[in-house]
């Protein structure tokens, strides 16, 4: 067979959607991975989940430990609620009364050169099982009894040479590899999934996954996000925008205000994203809101992940000013989502999101607040880059996406947190103005990439029938300074409602 026709073996699931999906399908069989990470990074967890696929599958499956005694592999099973029937494991422990250091030689004496005792009773094991999957628990302890970086690296190796053939695939489990011994066996093994664990300043801690080495396969590279939950390992891909790419076409859809249609030029398009920007309790949640609405009443769903409200708040106001979320929550045209931005990872994120457009059809987008989603962010920097990633899948699936942005004051100088007017395509700013003893609202759109808009501003009010947005405010200006002067640069006359 030409080399440009072969095709390797099927992948072999790992038992965690997320990394058959990082490693594009699986694991390849009959190989050696090393799963490799800091104490608590999940690699039991992990190891178990991959042999608890091989016992669904039907397989043989063994686990090997030196590290952990079967009672304590079975209470962690436990806690995640699984059974190990099926499972069988194998101790490799000193004998109980092996308390003299010397004694511990006659597992693997240093003049041995080839298989130790350690060795030799892993490979009766396998000799006696003959299974398709296997966990080796852990390199740290054989590398503790080798006693030095060669023999180490000649017991790893003497292990991979006799797997070669014996259709079986292993999973080396170590400490991080950032010492010398770590970085010998990363030439040896098949693959690699490195597991990392952060400590942020604030909330939980995150982790995150990285195939450092997969020979052979086109994989997912860079950092994915995970969790360790109840049931095991959840992974959550790196969000890619560009395999998501396809024409949508953009057609214009109502925000539920002939006005505010009106303002935006006929409305906003399906597969753009629009920019609420202003101060806090200008409106913009409740512009957001409306959509969502128009968007269910049109027969869509439309979700909306709130960092800032709960659902109870938001119902209570919806309530207040008219607007009938109600009955839309509970057919499920509309989904809300609370966030909490100290729990939940961006990975994490960007899957829920993922989620509710691929398998809950939802057309409408609202993420309230960007303010929020940046403290969510594990590092700053990185933060437009993944926003860019999110509106541009959301863009290739036709998604209308609402991002809200709370500007930092109420009247006058107005800051941004960080400025991301760039990345959408349509940006509607809301302002405070004082006139006449009282503080009025104003609304404006600034930019339309879609079409054309009115560069007018107009008065906005939020009233219990809702949304109402008056006629340009012609006979002003300085309204977005917060205090506005007529034309004739006196003091501006009063505006009617």
């Amino acid at each position: 067979m030409a080399r440009s026709d072969y095709v390797g073996p099927a992948q072999m699931s790992t038992g965690i959607a997320g990394l058959d999906a990082i490693l594009g399908g699986g694991f390849t069989p009959e190989r050696l991975y090393l799963i490799e990470g800091v104490p608590g990074a999940g690699k039991t967890t992990l190891a178990m989940q991959f042999l608890l696929e091989g016992v669904r599958n039907g397989e043989s499956v063994l686990y090997v430990t030196l590290s952990e005694t079967e009672h304590e592999l079975r209470e962690i099973a436990a806690s995640h609620g699984w059974s190990l029937d099926g499972v069988h494991i194998h101790e490799l422990a000193p004998p109980h009364d092996s308390l003299d250091p010397d004694s511990h030689y006659t597992m693997f004496h240093p003049s041995e050169v080839e298989l130790g005792d350690t060795t030799k009773r892993i490979l009766d094991q396998v000799e006696n099982l003959r299974p398709r999957r296997m966990v080796f628990d852990s390199l740290a302890e054989l590398r503790l009894l080798a006693g030095s970086p060669l023999r180490y690296r000649r017991q790893v190796l003497a292990l991979k040479q006799y797997f070669v053939g014996q259709q079986c695939t292993v999973l080396l489990l170590d400490d991080c590899g950032t010492t010398e011994h770590g970085l010998h066996v990363h030439t040896l093994v098949h693959g690699t999934v490195s597991l990392q664990q952060l400590h942020p300043e604030y909330g939980g801690d995150r982790r995150r996954l990285r195939i450092s080495k997969f020979r052979g396969r086109r994989f997912a590279s860079g950092y994915h996000d995970y969790q360790i939950e109840t049931g095991g390992l959840s992974v959550y891909p790196r969000l890619i925008a560009a395999n998501y790419r396809r024409d949508i076409p953009q057609q214009p859809v109502s925000t539920g205000s002939h006005e505010l249609d009106l303002l935006l030029g006929n409305g906003l398009h399906r597969g753009t994203s629009t920019l609420l920007i202003g101060a806090a309790g200008t409106g913009k949640s409740t512009i957001a809101t409306s959509c969502c609405i128009a968007a269910a009443e049109r027969g869509e769903r439309a979700a909306i992940f709130s960092f800032d409200e709960s659902v109870k708040s938001l119902i209570t106001r919806s309530r207040g000013i008219g607007l009938p979320i109600d009955r839309h929550l509970d057919s499920g045209a509309i989904v809300v989502e609370s966030v909490d931005p100290a729990e939940l990872s961006p990975g994490e994120f960007a899957h829920r999101l993922r989620h509710a457009v691929e398998e809950g059809n939802v057309t409408t987008v609202v993420i309230d607040s960007i303010n929020g989603y940046l403290s969510a962010m594990q590092e700053d920097r990185f933060v437009l880059v993944q926003l860019h990633e999110l509106l541009a899948f959301l863009g290739h699936h036709g998604v209308v996406t609402i991002l809200i942005s709370a500007q930092q004051g109420l009247i006058g100088q107005m800051q941004n947190p960080l400025d991301i007017s760039y990345l959408a395509d349509s940006v509607v700013l809301l302002r405070y103005f004082e006139y006449g003893g009282e503080v009025r609202q104003a609304i404006s759109v600034l930019k339309k990439r879609t079409g054309g808009h009115e560069h007018t501003i107009r008065p906005l009010s939020i009233t219990p029938e809702g949304v109402v947005i008056g006629e340009p405010l012609r006979e002003f200006r300085g309204v977005l300074t917060g205090v506005p002067y007529d034309r004739d640069e006196g003091p501006a006359k009063p505006v009617s409602r």
